[in-house]
Order: C-alpha cells, then sequence, then structure tokens
C-alpha cells in the first residue's frame, strides 16, 4: 500500500479524536492530503522582533518576540471570561490574551521566566497584543534544531486553531515525514521534468513545507502548480478533443425569414457590433459540422438575451427547435416575455415551461413542443424533465449557466438523437485565466460593449453616518417618478456577524418612508413562492416604489424605472455579487446610482473591493481583481456547479505565465499518446484523474 494513502490518525501527534477534527475542518483524511495541504505563507522563525520595533503600521503576519512574563489576569465571567497574560523586553510591554482553553494555559506561565512568543500582532490605542499565540520557554525554543529556517503557516479554522495551531499542524508535517521520505512516487516522466526545468515531486514536497531556501521554495512551488494546472488541462483537453473529433453536429445552412424578419423589422435597436461578431462566431459553428459549445460571456446589460435569439431564429429556419433555460421562475417568465413581444411581427410559436405552469396549460405545450408546433421553448428546470420531449432539438440556450449542475445541463443533451447545439451564458464576468482552466474545453465569446444610450452607473460609498443624506437621495428620486432597491446580507439578526439585517431595515424603511406616499414590499428566500411573486410583480409593474430584499434579486430582475441600488453592509458582498446587484439598475434612460453602504471599520481587502467598485463598472477588470483578493478556489463555485477545481496552490490570475505552458504540455502529451497507455505516460493517469471534474458529458453516445 502506498504510504501515502495511510488514515492521518496513524500519524504520531494526531490519533483518532484529531484525525476526526482534521477530517471535519481541513478535508485532510490521509498522509497525501496533509502533504498537500500547503503553507499560504512563511516566516522566519530565526528572526526575533523586539516590541519597540513594532507598530500597527509596519507589521502584517506573524512574528516572534522574546519576552519575560511580569503579571497575568483573569477578567469576565462564564463565556466571556478570558485570561491575560503581561509581558514585556528592554524596548516595551505588550498583551497576550486567551479567550478559550484558559485552564490549559492558566498554569503554564512561570512569573520571571522568559519565552519564545509566537502570532500575529493587533494594536489598540498603541498597545501591542496577540490573540491565542503559541509561548515556549527559550530554553526549550533554543534546544530544538528546526527542519528550516522559515517555517511555514497553515490555513486552520478556528476550532483547528484551538487545538492544534499552526504550529501543531507544521509539528504533524514534520513527524509524517519520516513515513514517506524516500517513497514518494513520481507519476511526472523523466523527458517532460526535462523540458520543463521541473525539480522531482519528492524534493517540491520537501521544500513547500521544510524550505531549504528561497530558491528551493521557488522551484518547489513552480513545480507544484505546474503539476494542478497540468492535470487540469489533461483534462479539458481530453474533453475538447472527445468533442471536435467526430462530426456529429447539426448543420444550419441557410438564413431565412425568422431570423431576417427579426434583423430588420423587429430590433429596437442596432447591434453593436460585439453582438454582431459572436453572432458571426456562432453561425460559424453551426455550419461546421461540428457540435457547438460555446460560453458566452456578456456584462450586465450587454445584450446576451437578443444575441441568443437570434441564434436561435437561425436554428428554426433550418426546421429545428430551440429551448432557452433560465435558473428562476423570475428570470424565465421575462425572457418569455421579451421574446414574445420582439417576435411579433415574425411567426415564430413560442412556449413557456416552468413549475409553476397550470396541468391542464403544461399538458397542452408538452403535446405541442412534441408535434413540432412550438418553435422556441422557455423555461426553468422544469424542461429537463422526461415527459418534455421536442419534435427536432437543435439548439439549447442556457442562462446563468452557472446556476446549473453539469450532470442537470447535459440531460439536454438527450432530448434529441445527436446532441444539439449548446451556448451557454453568464453575466458573473470571467478572467481569461481563469476561463482556461474552468472552461477550456468551450469556446469562448465575449460581449464587451454596452448597448448605445447606456449611461454608466455612478457608484458611491457612503459610511452609516451619511444614513440621513441617504434617505433624502432616496426621497427626491422617489419624488421624480423612480423606484429603488434596498439590499441586505441577511434576513434576520445574526449572532456571529454583525452585519445589516432586511427585518430591521424593513421596519426602519416602512417608518422612515410610511404610506400612503411611499410603499414598499419586501422579498427574500424565506418567503413563500406566491407572495415572493407578488412582491416582484408590484415593484416590476410601478405599484411598489422601494424593494427590501436580500440578493435573490441578484439575477433576473429588469425594471427600467429603477435607478438607485442600495447595498447594506455592503463589505459582506464579493466583488462579482456587487457587480451583479449594480446591474440591477440603469436598464432605462434616466441616471442611475449604485450606493455602498458600510461600517467605518473595514479591513484592508473590503476597502479595496469598494473603492473597486466606486471605480470602475468594467465587469472584467473586477473579476480579475476578484481573483487575486480571494483566489481561484475561493470564487470557483461562483462560476460553474459540477466543475469545481480544488486549487491548493495555483492562482490562475497570478500564475497565467505557467498555466499557458502547462496548457501546451498538455495538449503535446495528448496529441502522441491521447489515452494516456504508453509506458512513459501511464502514470500520468494519476495526475489526470485527481484533478477530474463530475463533468460526466458522455461523448460516446457521438457516433
Amino acid at each position: 500500500m502506498n504510504p501515502l494513502d495511510n488514515d492521518i490518525k496513524f500519524v504520531s501527534g494526531v490519533g483518532e479524536v484529531r484525525a476526526k477534527l482534521l477530517g471535519r475542518e481541513i478535508g485532510v483524511k490521509s498522509v497525501r492530503d496533509m502533504l498537500y495541504h500547503f503553507p499560504f505563507r512563511y516566516i522566519d522563525r530565526t528572526k526575533i522582533y523586539s516590541i519597540g520595533e513594532l507598530n500597527d503600521t509596519n507589521t502584517s503576519g506573524y512574528i516572534q518576540l522574546r519576552v519575560r512574563v511580569v503579571g497575568k489576569n483573569f477578567f469576565g465571567e462564564g463565556r466571556r471570561r478570558r485570561f491575560t497574560l503581561y509581558v514585556t523586553d528592554q524596548t516595551g510591554k505588550a498583551e497576550l490574551v486567551w479567550f478559550q482553553g484558559i485552564k490549559w494555559v492558566e498554569n503554564r506561565f512561570e512569573l520571571g521566566r522568559e519565552y519564545i512568543v509566537f502570532g500575529k500582532p493587533n494594536f489598540f490605542r498603541g498597545e501591542l497584543s496577540m490573540i491565542h499565540p503559541e509561548v515556549e520557554s527559550v530554553e526549550k525554543a533554543l534546544s530544538r534544531k528546526e527542519k528550516s529556517g522559515l517555517q511555514g503557516i497553515y490555513s486552520t479554522t478556528e476550532k483547528l486553531s484551538t487545538a492544534l495551531g499552526t504550529k501543531g499542524l507544521y509539528t504533524i508535517i514534520c513527524n509524517l515525514w519520516g513515513s514517506v521520505q524516500g517513497k514518494i512516487v513520481d507519476y511526472m516522466p523523466q523527458y517532460l521534468r526535462q523540458q520543463y526545468g521541473l525539480i522531482s515531486l519528492e524534493e517540491a514536497l520537501y521544500n513547500i513545507h521544510f524550505p531549504q531556501s528561497a530558491p528551493k521554495l521557488k522551484q518547489a512551488q513552480y513545480r507544484l502548480k505546474f503539476d494542478e494546472l497540468f492535470g487540469i488541462q489533461l483534462n479539458i483537453q481530453t474533453l475538447r478533443s472527445a468533442r471536435t473529433s467526430v462530426r456529429a453536429g447539426f448543420l444550419f445552412p441557410k438564413i431565412g425569414e425568422a431570423f431576417n424578419t427579426f434583423y430588420t423589422d423587429c430590433l429596437p435597436f442596432p447591434l453593436t457590433e460585439a453582438q454582431k461578431r459572436v453572432i458571426r462566431e456562432i453561425r460559424s459553428d453551426t455550419v461546421s459540422g461540428y457540435q457547438m459549445n460555446r460560453l458566452l460571456q456578456g456584462d450586465v446589460g450587454s445584450g446576451k438575451t437578443v444575441v441568443a435569439l437570434a441564434s436561435m431564429l437561425i436554428a428554426v429556419d433550418n426546421g429545428y427547435q430551440a429551448c432557452m433555460m433560465a435558473p428562476t421562475e423570475i428570470l424565465a417568465r421575462q425572457h418569455f416575455a421579451t421574446i414574445v413581444k420582439m417576435l411579433g411581427k415574425t411567426s415564430v410559436r413560442v412556449g413557456v415551461l416552468t413549475g409553476t405552469t397550470k396541468t391542464k396549460e403544461r399538458r397542452q405545450t408538452l403535446a405541442a413542443l412534441e408535434a413540432g408546433e412550438i418553435d422556441i421553448l422557455v423555461g426553468t428546470h422544469a424542461l429537463l424533465e422526461e415527459r418534455v420531449r421536442f419534435s427536432n432539438l437543435g439548439f439549447v440556450v442556457i442562462d446563468e449557466q452557472h446556476r446549473f449542475g453539469v450532470e442537470q445541463r447535459s440531460r439536454l443533451w438527450t432530448k434529441n438523437n445527436n446532441p444539439p447545439h449548446i451556448l451557454v451564458m453568464t453575466a458573473t464576468p470571467i478572467p481569461r485565466t481563469l476561463a482556461m482552466t474552468v472552461y477550456g474545453d468551450l469556446d469562448v465569446s465575449v460581449i464587451d460593449e454596452l448597448p448605445p444610450g447606456r449611461r454608466p452607473i455612478k457608484t458611491l460609498h457612503y459610511y452609516e453616518q451619511a444614513r440621513l443624506r441617504l434617505f433624502g437621495f432616496i426621497r427626491e428620486q422617489i419624488e421624480a417618478g423612480r423606484q429603488i432597491y434596498i439590499v441586505y446580507p441577511l434576513i434576520k439578526e445574526s449572532e456571529k456577524a454583525d452585519y445589516a439585517n432586511l427585518e430591521e431595515g424593513f421596519a426602519a424603511i416602512v417608518r422612515d418612508f410610511p404610506l400612503p406616499k411611499y410603499r414598499v414590499v419586501a422579498c427574500h428566500g424565506k418567503m413563500k413562492a406566491d407572495d415572493k411573486e407578488e412582491s416582484m410583480r408590484q415593484f416590476k409593474c410601478g405599484e411598489a416604489d422601494i424593494l427590501v430584499a436580500t440578493s435573490v434579486i441578484e439575477v433576473g430582475v429588469d425594471v427600467p424605472n429603477a435607478t438607485v441600488m442600495v447595498i447594506e453592509s455592503a463589505e459582506r458582498f464579493g466583488l462579482a455579487q456587487l457587480h451583479q446587484l449594480r446591474g440591477r439598475v440603469g436598464r432605462g434612460a434616466n441616471q442611475s446610482y449604485c450606493i455602498l453602504m458600510s461600517d467605518e471599520k473595514l479591513s484592508k481587502e473590503s476597502k479595496t473591493r469598494l473603492e473597486a467598485m466606486c471605480e470602475t463598472t468594467d465587469g472584467f477588470r473586477l473579476a480579475e481583481l476578484d481573483l487575486k483578493l480571494r483566489g481561484a478556489g475561493d470564487i470557483n463555485g461562483t462560476l460553474q456547479s459540477g466543475t469545481a477545481i480544488d486549487f491548493k496552490i495555483a492562482n490562475p490570475a497570478l500564475d497565467n505565465q505557467i498555466l499557458q505552458v502547462a496548457q501546451q504540455a498538455a495538449i503535446a502529451v495528448l496529441t502522441i499518446d491521447p489515452t494516456l497507455t504508453t509506458e512513459q505516460h501511464r502514470s500520468l493517469r494519476e495526475l489526470k484523474e485527481r484533478y477530474s471534474t463530475d463533468d460526466n458529458r458522455d461523448f460516446s453516445m457521438i457516433s
């Protein structure tokens, strides 16, 4: 048995209890899992700071101090109880504070004795303190021979930090290394290691945890990032090859009456050059003989729906049916109404099918669909049901595709003998570097222009003290006949987070904007479907002036008369979500505003996000920044349900050069050995399998 597959509980210093905690908190169950739980930062354990040289402007991250204990005390009662240790050196004084594990630490320290303290410094009114630091006697610290002068800092959780701390995780890594040293099999062929300048896997894993020098650490990081991106690309390029190796796509050779009538008589505004370019790209796919699998990116309000409709009409002109699937009832009904209105001068037959469609109407729609009497069907997840049968489905549009799992989407492939052409759309801008890793098997189109006449949204950041000014502005807008969104991160007050919540906010808004002059409605995910629909209907029809909501309205609400989006506790939202929410306004001819409300105490990252929102409305610039701030692993879940990539060390936004080299390497290997069955490539299967997703699209059905 491979020692890397051993249960983590058998490693010295772990045991049954800690093993369960490691598995539950950070997903570490085996020795391999622990080895691939990489440090996210390193500190020089050979350097010891003095208290006097630290302040809140020159310190970020973990540091070491050599201090003498001069006092200790207890404060508070029950859950609020804390233990404080007073320490000093020749340059100043500091406090070490524990809120948990007090019984364990209170008798460990002797007055007058020196200790080495390791932790993250905090400053309050110029005074230095450390919360839950690691402390050991000077004698013990100096007698220990470290494997490396640079000690890794490992990501942890509150519970794990209390039980082990970052030093505890480091100790486990030290203890397990002896059992795997000399036994780590390198799956990378020797010729690839030479070609791309890669050190051995064992050397990389050793130096990522115990760097012997800064250059060795850099080599280790490069090798492990390459492995991660190369493994992902092996999967992506295999999918792409499977799709493009068989000529099984429906041919749409002609442009006919439906498209021409729509283009010349129905368009409410001229298409932008970007929209025309994307339609040409889709047109090129549908005459190639290969099945199209295209991702359409477009910022909020860029006109993706018009492009999708034009593409579906090409299918209709060639004797095929088309469908559009949306993630919510609101969005599906909105698309249906828009399409029916825009196709008024054509003979194209449009149907709608959602979870709330009445039984009689559903029966009629299904019969008409199977008989070929519906050309375009718009709907929700209801389209995936077994009883939904098309006469000849040739083109599928999936809107806000990250809301659907891969398995859900793949059900649409079976609605015809051969898979239809697929166009997936997203209004969440995806950086090119991340698109290469998550959507590398798809062709990507981008609409990077807004329709003419759209005014840029003005984004402002207000602190709580500007609340009266905000209310005055809201009144001005309502008096001018406009409507307002107010969005909260929470429905109810949370004990764990001090953020604005909808229930209190709704009560305050009703108090400050009373009936009959102001009409206020609420909408959130805990409401009954009918109540939520009624609130949305009232706001959309102009019967309500203010909609108080959670981020449930992030997608699928189109109210051109709404000109103000107020986002409470804006620091609570990520950049992509803030941008999506901002996109709910600016849909009419009037100037629109997005107002970000926040507390004055903001983290550096929160401040950066809110400043970026005020500086630009370019969703792609914001997406790149979001990727750099949060990392690919954090934001991947918002991109594509069912294909989550667990990036351990690589960051596509920062490692673009490595990504491109890894992509070229994967293409080269698969060109000479598509199934990885030759002796020199067989070991790469393990790497490919480790980074495979649950994307189960079955290309064997294409014959």
